[in-house]
């Protein structure tokens, strides 16, 4: 099992300001962001991944755009800051809003630089983008999956076509020369990750090989990837653990008390994620009708999401406890101990998984505290994971009988 260091480089500072709006995105004003602070921040986060590249800590970065939440808005310009100042560690673009970009093209060129200047060691995760992305980005959420995939296949093409240029004629991009430099160092590309929830998309990711990723989402990762498992059977092939990755808080302590206080404060980053002005919550066109069907006969909402237990209850996420998120499946919080009980139990529950994405820093989170949870991960429960069994998958009879067929 591989294991992910995940931070979105969020400024605290200004959250009370966010609280009084009422939204933590689209809508505060940038005057409540001192780029002096923001400059200590981002060098500090940078610190920490170099810290990982010591740990043998792989690094995954996302972006997001007009939020307090995330300093990230170019996931680029940091994986290619990554791409220098690491050494070891492998480097996760998860990743880039390809349908909210009007160039994939200029995607692909930036990928394959950063694959060049690592040396290979770039992962390349292309993202629908949340619902609150579609109004700073100018986007139309309408036909956003149809862009999106058209996206795809053209950045793909254009990173594993070495021949010449070639003429793109498609529902929504249209070039006459495409013919990329630098080509990507990694053949015919770097390994592809797509973020998901809904069996739909597991079923799609699956058709194409890629590395399908929950990201926080729980119990409902079993059938995003149980989906995904069933598809690859379809077509004759048995999906291993390394094609299925999921995202939780990490809260490492020397003692549960201390585990469990990181984990609260990194719990910062999924109490106000979430917070944002309904105009811009779900934009029409964006969720398939049958998905907003639902929602509607569920009555009506306030907007901020819930977290669904096993037992049945169910938390505002702005106001759950760590225990909440623990037995959400959101969290991993303790002691050493502790925390690898909760990944074994979580890898069974969702039918194995081979890349764990770890959120050491989140929230208020500081520097001392993100250090000593990734050193304490990195040393105390990292070494256990390859104990961690793999349970039998399921569809590995049907698999055998397409593929013979």
């Amino acid at each position: 099992m591989k294991v992910w260091h995940f931070s979105e480089m969020a400024y605290p500072p200004s959250w009370d300001k966010a609280y009084e709006m009422g939204t933590f995105r689209v809508e505060v004003p940038n005057q409540y962001y001192d780029p002096k602070v923001g400059a200590d921040i981002y060098h500090r986060h940078y610190d920490e991944f170099q810290l990982c590249d010591e740990l043998g800590i792989h690094i995954m970065l996302n972006e997001h755009h007009s939020t307090l939440t995330c300093l990230n808005p170019s996931v680029v310009v940091s994986m290619s800051i990554l791409a220098r100042i690491t050494k070891n560690v492998r480097l996760l673009s998860l990743g880039s809003p390809i349908a909210n970009r009007p160039d994939p093209v200029r995607v692909a060129e930036e990928m394959a630089m950063i694959d060049v200047i690592s040396r290979g060691r770039l992962e390349m995760g292309l993202v629908k983008g949340a619902p609150y992305e579609i109004a700073p980005a100018n986007s139309n959420p309408g036909r956003l999956m149809e862009r999106f995939w058209e996206a795809h296949d053209l950045i793909l093409k254009a990173l594993s076509t070495h021949d010449g240029p070639f003429n793109w004629e498609g529902e929504h991009y249209h070039y006459r020369k495409v013919n990329i430099w630098p080509r990507p160092w990694q053949e015919p590309h770097p390994p592809v990750w797509i973020t998901g929830l809904s069996p739909g998309t597991g079923r799609a990711v699956a058709e194409r090989g890629h590395v399908v990723a929950a990201l926080l989402s729980g119990g409902i990762a079993h059938g995003l990837f149980d989906a995904y498992r069933q598809r690859a059977a379809e077509l004759g092939w048995v999906a291993p653990p390394d094609r299925f990755a999921y995202c939780a808080l990490v809260g490492v302590g020397h003692n549960e008390r201390e585990g469990f206080r990181r984990a609260d404060e990194v719990a910062g980053y999924i109490r106000t994620a979430s917070i944002v002005s309904e105009p811009f919550q779900n934009p029409p066109g964006y969720n398939p009708a049958a998905a907003n069907a639902a929602k509607l006969r569920h009555g009506p909402s306030s907007g901020i999401p819930a977290v669904n237990l096993p037992d049945g209850r169910t938390v505002d996420i702005t106001k759950g406890s760590v225990q909440d998120f623990i037995d959400a499946g959101t969290v991993f919080a303790g002691n050493p101990d502790q925390v690898y009980r909760q990944i074994v139990q979580f890898n069974e529950q969702v039918g194995g998984l081979g890349n764990l994405i770890i959120m050491g820093q989140g929230g208020t989170l500081g520097y001392r505290d993100t250090c000593d949870n990734l050193r304490l991960f990195a040393e105390e429960v990292m070494p256990r994971l390859p104990e961690i069994k793999m349970p039998e998958n399921r569809y590995g009879e049907m698999a055998e009988r397409v593929g013979s067929a």
